[in-house]
């Protein structure tokens, strides 16, 4: 086991800190379409999902099982 986990820790690659803050220095520094609209567009996923499930469970009709506990009548059954 130890000969497999030290080949696997090996072929991590490990950044120096020279490479780290080279890295960070090229950063962009103008804002893209992600940045500007990103929280937007996830607005207005969750909005539209959130009116799509509300309209199909309360105005299509469908029949949920509802518990019947208190609204079923039971019948007489030894009328003879």
């Amino acid at each position: 086991m130890f000969p497999l986990a030290r080949n696997a820790v090996s072929r991590l690659p490990v950044r120096s800190f020279q490479q780290t803050v080279a890295r960070q220095s090229h950063q962009k520094k103008v804002p893209d379409f992600h940045d500007k609209y990103g929280n937007a567009i996830l607005a207005g996923g969750v909005t539209f999902c959130v009116a799509a499930w509300s309209y199909t469970a309360t105005q299509i009709g469908i029949e949920w099982n509802l518990s019947p506990v208190g609204r079923v009548i039971p019948k007489e059954w030894r009328d003879q």
